[in-house]
């Protein structure tokens, strides 16, 4: 008998989002509950973003945002630190031709001012390799901070001579790390915590929130599709207000 799709598991889902991003927390605390380092769980949450993506082609999401690693987790230990950079290295030469094979496109949101060059060399090959791809687009948002991102977007249209007539809603977008992204339609924070933590501060203005005290290494296909329920519940207004006829 075949299996069923996604539609025949999930007939609940009845709206997609474009674009999701996700907080991926609590992989910390997912080691610590087992008795093991932190490090174990971040290397546990970076195997499942393979599952995770998996699941998001299958639902047909068409942009994932992961939150790799923030601006402020310099602040971690430094053994923290440094294997959180090795194992971002790993995961890019482990990857990256598997995702191309299957018609993943890579992007990175974030500073590279800070990262070890080899690991800059990594990244910027990985992105070049997929840059064709459509089936779904990976952005990785690795050294990253909302308000650093909404700084550089600033100070890229100053240096290009803009005149602050010049200065839109659509121009300051596409000088973000995601121009010519959509906005997320969906942000998913795992791990049982309630804030945006600096992510997508920009693009998240009309964003649906949905948070689950799941940790990130065991959120899975049916978590995902949770999320998906729950996004398809809600009513995307954008500040207007129904007409009598039930329209915008």
């Amino acid at each position: 008998m075949p299996s069923q799709t996604w539609r025949e598991r999930y007939p609940e889902i009845t709206r997609v989002p474009y674009h999701v991003g996700i907080i991926m927390d609590g992989n910390g605390r997912w080691a610590q509950a087992r008795g093991l380092p932190r490090l174990a769980g971040h290397k546990a949450g970076t195997e499942n973003i393979r599952r995770v993506l998996r699941a998001a082609t299958e639902y047909g999401i068409k942009a994932l945002t992961i939150y790799a690693f923030s601006t402020e987790n310099w602040g971690r230990p430094a053994d923290e630190v440094a294997g959180l950079m090795n194992l971002l290295g790993q995961v890019i030469r482990r990857e990256t031709r598997d995702l191309h094979a299957n018609g993943v496109r890579i992007l990175h949101s974030g500073r590279l001012e800070g990262i070890a060059p080899n690991l800059v060399r990594e990244i910027q090959a990985a992105i070049a390799l997929t840059r064709e791809n459509d089936r779904i687009t990976l952005n990785v948002a690795f050294n990253y901070g909302g308000r650093a991102e909404i700084v550089d977007a600033v100070r890229h249209i100053m240096r290009d001579g803009h005149t602050p007539e010049e200065v839109t809603e659509e121009l300051i977008s596409h000088y973000l790390y995601t121009g010519g992204l959509p906005d997320a339609d969906l942000i998913v924070r795992t791990g049982g915590e309630y804030r945006l933590s600096n992510f997508l501060l920009w693009q998240s203005a009309y964003a649906e929130y949905y948070a689950t005290p799941t940790f990130w290494p065991d959120f899975d296909e049916d978590e995902l599709a949770a999320a998906l329920i729950e996004y398809s519940q809600r009513e995307r207004r954008f500040g207007k207000v129904p007409s009598a006829d039930g329209t915008q």
